[in-house]
């Protein structure tokens, strides 16, 4: 990870540490840095990016100063308004734009923010490229043969233009619809829109599929995102669902990047089991390409004991969908994902996208014509006891010799019957304690203790 950039993003508080003036300097940078590569190919139109955003406050601020920063430098600016990010990536990759960004802060509450940058193809944008864009929020920029103290900027008819690209967003919408192989009539649905991207598009899709659609949390008023709503507050579906008698609840977060469901009896489904549930449906179909479902270090034993008794192999990749991506690039797989709801379905997206696992969760329900709650038969969850702790400083928290000594403790306390996991949050300043054991009275014993050692070392906030 950059000073700025994390596994997702430039995230940070908007106006604290993240700005307005961080945001000008990305697009100065990326409309002159795409620009500048398109004049070595001898071509002399402007570069073209695309942009989307969330419902938060501070993202019309974010919007407008990465659009100043771009036309400044001589790009034009596509605006998607708001979006989810799986449509930019969408977009920037059947439209051929030089890139694409996504203003959001995900699951975050309302007060943060988050850059993220997406390459030609849909996919997050490579570490050499992000390196370049930290080094010119540096000022020590060095790129084609020289030292760039400040970018020129534009003028005259090399000024670059903004551009309602709102249809691009409609045509996402369609591209949804069209993945809907059966009717969802007769099917009562409860959305949780987290009042985030999706509250404009979700509620679209199943419509036009033919769902009875009930929303909540579809009402964004730049503060409330994410607040007590969506994927990681998934209570309220739980209830809402078994209130309204519906068959199936689906949660997204901010963005609309993943997706929870719960089912006809209220019980949540988590990443682990759409893994679990698409990855039988695919084995079943032939469609299980290299017989390889990806997951990360996050997801739950009773995943793999599940994979197991079904004959699937799974592949197991650092936190982060990225990392999931990369595997599933370079082995050919075609789905993984996290426990969280990031689920990547290589053969329709490049990226997570919540709208789209929930259109595959109703596929295999409609399919098989079982009950959600049916299709979960054959994962037992292990327990788990997931803590996070601000930290001053993450590094240093985790590579604390006593921190360490605690975790190491527990590991061989634990042996064959659990684990522990500890790591850093990729967007946060906190620290992630995990406990996987037979009884979730053990797994709290053991994360309360590695995070004793944590505050009694001095790194809680």
């Amino acid at each position: 990870m950059g000073k700025y950039f994390g596994t997702d993003g430039f995230r940070g508080e908007a106006g604290i540490n993240l700005t307005a003036d961080h945001a000008f300097k990305v697009g100065r940078f990326l409309g002159w840095y795409y620009t500048q590569l398109k004049r070595q190919n001898n071509d002399s139109s402007p570069a073209r990016i695309v942009i989307g955003k969330d419902t938060r406050r501070s993202s019309y601020m974010l919007e407008y100063s990465l659009v100043g920063g771009l036309v400044a430098s001589g790009a034009d600016a596509y605006l998607l308004h708001v979006t989810t990010t799986p449509s930019v990536a969408y977009i920037a990759r059947m439209d051929e734009f030089d890139c694409g960004i996504m203003i959001s802060a995900s699951h975050n509450p309302y007060y943060d923010n988050g850059i993220k940058l997406i390459n030609r193809h849909g996919e997050k944008m490579d570490e050499e490229t992000i390196n370049l864009v930290e080094d010119y929020l540096d000022g020590k920029l060095n790129l084609f043969g020289k030292s760039w103290d400040e970018l020129p900027f534009a003028s005259r008819d090399h000024i670059g233009c903004t551009v309602d690209y709102v249809s691009g967003r409609n045509r996402y919408v369609g591209y949804l619809i069209s993945l809907g192989i059966y009717s969802f009539k007769g099917v009562k649905v409860a959305l949780d829109c987290a009042n985030g991207s999706s509250w404009n598009v979700a509620k679209a899709v199943f419509d036009a599929l033919g769902a009875k659609t009930l929303v909540i949390n579809a009402e964004p008023n730049g503060t409330n995102i994410n607040n007590n709503a969506g994927s990681t507050h998934i209570g309220g579906l739980q209830k809402f669902v078994v209130e309204n008698h519906c068959d199936v609840g689906f949660a997204y977060d901010g963005d609309a990047d993943r997706c929870l469901c719960v089912d006809e009896k209220g019980n949540v489904i988590t990443g682990d089991h759409i893994l679990y549930i698409y990855g039988r449906y695919m084995k079943e179909r032939g469609k299980l390409v290299n017989n390889t479902v990806v997951t990360t270090v996050m997801s739950n034993f009773g995943l793999y004991k599940a994979f197991d008794e079904c004959g699937i192999g799974y592949a197991k990749t650092a936190v982060g969908d990225k990392y999931v991506y990369e595997y599933m690039t370079k082995n050919g797989c075609r789905i993984g994902g996290e426990q969280s709801g990031h689920i990547i379905f290589s053969k329709y997206a490049s990226t997570g996208d919540g709208i789209l696992t929930s259109l595959k969760m109703m596929e295999v329900m409609l399919a098989r014509k079982k009950k959600m709650s049916e299709l979960s038969e054959g994962f037992t969850v292990y327990p788990q006891v997931l803590k996070n702790i601000r930290v001053h400083n993450k590094a240093e928290a985790q590579n604390d010799n006593d921190v360490q000594a605690a975790v190491k403790t527990v590991a061989e306390k634990l042996g064959e019957s659990g684990r522990i996991l500890v790591r850093e949050s990729g967007t946060e300043p906190v620290i992630r304690v995990m406990v996987e054991a037979e009884s979730e009275e053990t797994c709290q014993k053991y994360v309360d203790e590695v995070i004793a050692v944590i505050k009694a070392k001095g790194h809680a906030v």
